[in-house]
């Protein structure tokens, strides 16, 4: 059975009738053994599975979307491929409960950096299918939500969202709007900073552990 993405899977060691899901997108560059790395320390009644973003980036890295520079060295994102790779997310995760025995009312999503800008986008495009969602190191982007993402019933989401306050390659000021994106929408959600850059500090990786185990 062919896929939409590449991805690893750690099974769950404690078997339910359905388990939840738990899905990793990495960052800009990167690739599905990244956030697998920790996949051991994850709940052990989860699926924990981790996906290759679409676009490779030579040598051996991949995106969600390109991050192009202009001639004054500004950013900019494709949101064209980043809305694509939103919805491949989607279909992704349609495959993963149509395979393996996963609960459609337990998926949680866990991003970093590109990876959480897309976790953003794909629970306020797509409400129905997420449970929770933990966005480290990233920042909301408006353009590549769902164009009427506030009609959507976002009542059940529930967000986790943490950055380094000295994050060198994501502004810690852009991910500081976020709270105020997320009361707006009167979504529940937990703000976060640690003394880093753009990684994920060990007390950070506790307190989305404790997040995830929340009922």
């Amino acid at each position: 059975m062919s896929h939409s993405l590449f991805y690893l899977v750690r099974e769950p060691e404690v078997i339910l009738e359905k388990n939840p899901m738990l899905l990793l997108l990495h960052g800009y560059g990167s690739n599905e053994e990244d956030l697998f790395s920790f996949a051991s320390e994850l709940p052990k009644t989860h699926y924990v599975i981790s996906v290759r973003a679409p676009y490779p980036l030579p040598p051996y890295g991949n995106a969600w979307y390109a991050i192009n520079f202009d001639a004054d060295q500004n950013k900019f994102s494709d949101d064209q491929q980043a809305i694509t790779s939103r919805d491949l997310i989607v279909q992704f995760i349609d495959e993963m409960i149509a395979q393996y025995p996963i609960d459609a009312h337990k998926v949680s999503l866990l991003g970093f950096s590109q990876g959480a800008i897309l976790s953003y986008a794909v629970s306020l495009s797509y409400p129905e299918k997420i449970d929770k969602t933990i966005a480290l190191s990233g920042y909301f982007n408006p353009n590549i939500v769902a164009p009427d993402y506030r009609n959507n019933d976002l009542s059940k989401l529930r967000f986790f969202v943490s950055h380094g306050s000295v994050d060198q390659v994501v502004p810690v000021e852009w991910a500081r709007k976020t709270p105020a994106v997320l009361e707006s929408l009167h979504i529940p959600f937990e703000y976060k900073e640690y003394p880093v850059g753009h990684g994920v500090a060990p007390q950070n990786f506790k307190d989305l552990l404790q997040f995830i185990l929340k009922e």
